[in-house]
């Protein structure tokens, strides 16, 4: 086990980001409130991002709080999987909102654009434009050449499938359409390893992987996380990863519901709760491997 939230045990879809100015690695995550007692899928909702951070390479990990400064209307509110990114002297988050507390999985869900130089102080930029009104789970990674930067994200009115947009400068985004449609699923994530490109997707029976060569095509290999492991509440399926590639090996940052059992969400805070987990990555023949019951003992490294 990595880290349980200590206010509501639900820690789900985390970045792993290094912050420059306090000299930490982070972890910023949906904070989901296992505990909540509302009805239908409220536990979900209004939820803001929480924030654990590690001054020993990921070893140990020490929960902070809740980001601030996000709130742009009045009430309480929902942020989702935050996908944050340094780039020229700036983090960008692109994070996941939903206005209020829906009690169902329906609402329009677009996706914020905030910018800091501290992680800390935020300042929103804009809501996207995707050509959906229901989109969530940001994914953006530099194209090649130094042309620019793509994001990959969920499109619930288009099959629950991963699409894409195009910017020049992180700021404005242009749609272009279909990435990944074998089958629905949600939580993006790309990174490099190996002279490959990889995708991960919640396929929401483990992680399915695909791999490119242009970010363009994209070539399905398997699942990895799909089954449970034997460590400490990693006993059951890996959801909605994020990767950290530090040289030959990609620790993998994913959520399980390690009490949840075929029944799945039966309305109980045991089925509810979630722990944040770590795993290492490989490539074999070719191949992402991984064996997430190889103990790993983080040792990450600060980036430029």
């Amino acid at each position: 086990m990595l880290f349980r939230d200590p206010l509501h045990d639900g820690a789900a879809d985390p970045v792993a980001v290094w912050n420059r100015q306090a000299h930490e690695w982070w972890l910023v995550y949906t904070n989901r409130r296992a505990d909540a007692p509302g009805p239908g899928v409220a536990w979900v909702h209004g939820t803001d991002l929480g924030v654990a951070a590690s001054a020993d390479g990921g070893r140990t990990w020490t929960y902070r709080g809740t980001l601030t400064g996000l709130e742009t209307d009045w009430g309480r509110n929902t942020f989702w999987a935050p996908e944050i990114i340094w780039h020229d002297g700036m983090y960008h988050m692109y994070v996941s909102y939903l206005k209020g507390v829906p009690e169902s999985w329906t609402g329009c869900a677009r996706i914020r654009h905030y910018t800091s130089p501290d992680l800390l102080s935020w300042t929103y930029r804009s809501t996207l434009d995707l050509g959906s009104q229901r989109v969530i789970d940001a994914c953006v990674f530099p194209l090649p050449g130094d042309t620019g930067f793509r994001m990959w994200f969920k499109d619930e009115t288009h099959g629950s499938y991963t699409y894409a947009a195009d910017s020049p400068d992180l700021y404005t985004w242009t749609p272009i359409g279909p990435a990944v449609t074998h089958r629905p699923h949600e939580g993006p994530n790309v990174f490099e390893l190996g002279g490959h490109y990889w995708m991960l997707i919640d396929e929401w029976r483990g992680q399915g992987v695909l791999r490119s060569d242009d970010l363009e095509h994209w070539e399905r290999q398997g699942l990895v996380l799909d089954t449970p492991g034997t460590r400490t509440d990693d006993g059951g399926i890996g959801y909605h990863a994020d990767v950290v590639v530090q040289g030959e090996t990609a620790y993998v940052f994913y959520f399980t519901h390690p009490d949840r059992d075929d029944v799945g969400d039966d309305g109980t805070y045991r089925s509810r709760r979630s722990t944040l987990q770590v795993a290492a990555m490989r490539i074999v023949d070719d191949r992402l491997c991984c064996d997430r019951d190889e103990p790993v003992e983080l040792d990450l490294t600060p980036e430029p």
